[in-house]
C-alpha cells in the first residue's frame, strides 16, 4: 500500500480486493457496509450485504482462484476508481479481463462496488477457457 494510512478510501479498496485474492470472504465481508450495492455492469445490481454475499458464493462453484493486478487507482474523497486486470480461474475456467471499478467508501467500508468490463469479450474467453485448460495453456 506504499505507506498509505489503512483507513483511507484507497487502502480500504485495496484491502477489500486483497481479501478476495486471499480467498478470505470473512475479511472482505467485514469491509462491506450493510447497505452495499454491487454491480457488474450491465448485469443487475445486488443490494445489501446478504445479496452480495449470496452472489459471491455462487461464483465459488466455478471460480477457485481470484487474482487482481492493479493498473491504476485514484480517489476523489470517498470515491475510488480502479483500472485493473482480474483473473478468475477454476477447474474449467480461466478468465483474465480488464475491469474498471467504481467504489464508494463510507465509514471505512465499501458501500458501492460497480465494475465495468467487456461482456462480449469475457464471454468469448469463457468459451475457450476449457480448451486452454485441456491443452495446458491457462
Amino acid at each position: 500500500m506504499d505507506g498509505a494510512k489503512s483507513d483511507t478510501p484507497i487502502a480500504v479498496v485495496e484491502n477489500f480486493l486483497g481479501a478476495f485474492a486471499a480467498q478470505d470472504l470473512e475479511r472482505a465481508t467485514a469491509l462491506m457496509h450493510d447497505d452495499i450495492v454491487y454491480q457488474n455492469v450491465p448485469l443487475p445490481a445486488d443490494r445489501g450485504k446478504a445479496a452480495v454475499i449470496r452472489t459471491l458464493r455462487s461464483f465459488e462453484r466455478f471460480v477457485t482462484k481470484f487474482e487482481v493486478t492493479m493498473v491504476n487507482i485514484a480517489s476523489n474523497g470517498p470515491i475510488v476508481l480502479t483500472e485493473r486486470i482480474d483473473v478468475l480461474s477454476g477447474p474449467w475456467v480461466h478468465l483474465d479481463i480488464w475491469v474498471c471499478g467504481t467504489f464508494e467508501v463510507q465509514d471505512g467500508k465499501v458501500i458501492l462496488w460497480r465494475d465495468y468490463f467487456d461482456l462480449a469479450g469475457a464471454a468469448g474467453k469463457l468459451a475457450v477457457g476449457p480448451l486452454r485448460r485441456l491443452f495446458g495453456r491457462a
